[in-house]
């Protein structure tokens, strides 16, 4: 199998204030995972390489439920985002094409609830951990680090599938 470096892209080199960045990174990460599901079929998509049934595509659905949880519920308190499914197992009648629409989607949605909250020291909604507020700047830390957990998770499958690497 020969590898390819050919989904490199340069992080992020926005600067300008604490919120700024925090999207930039977070919206490098999402761009991550998806980028690992371009110009593969379907079936590559859902194909299973882990003993765990992790896929491409179900990771990208399990981000879009973490979207709506944490932004959409958490941060700007829309109560049918509270029970997501965050499973990874894409029903088959769901097409790939739909779950990447979702999650492209969930992420809009996100950022509009980021930019309405009103600053990094905005309180959550809806309590997050212990039955406690947090901040915009927590939920955002935690996303990030949620996306480029799996941006690897998604990395490691392409790779297996086609060669294909970079961030």
């Amino acid at each position: 199998m020969t590898t390819f470096e050919t989904q490199r892209r340069p992080v992020p080199l926005a600067d300008g204030g604490e919120l700024d960045i925090a999207l930039a990174f977070l919206a490098f990460a999402r761009e991550c995972v998806v980028k690992k599901t371009e110009g593969l079929a379907e079936e590559q998509l859902r194909r299973v390489l882990v003993p765990t049934g992790t896929n491409l595509l179900g990771l990208v659905q399990h981000l879009t439920a973490a979207e709506r949880y944490w932004f959409g519920y958490h941060l700007a308190g829309l109560a049918e985002y509270e029970d997501v499914d965050f499973d990874m197992a894409v029903p088959a009648d769901v097409p790939a094409e739909r779950v990447l629409a979702d999650y492209r989607r969930a992420c809009a949605d996100s950022d509009a609830a980021i930019r309405a909250a009103g600053g990094p020291d905005a309180p959550t909604a809806t309590p997050v951990v212990r039955g406690e507020p947090r901040s915009l700047r927590w939920v955002l830390a935690h996303m990030t680090g949620e996306t480029t957990r799996h941006a690897g998770h998604a990395d490691i499958l392409r790779e297996q599938l086609d060669g294909t690497t970079g961030r």
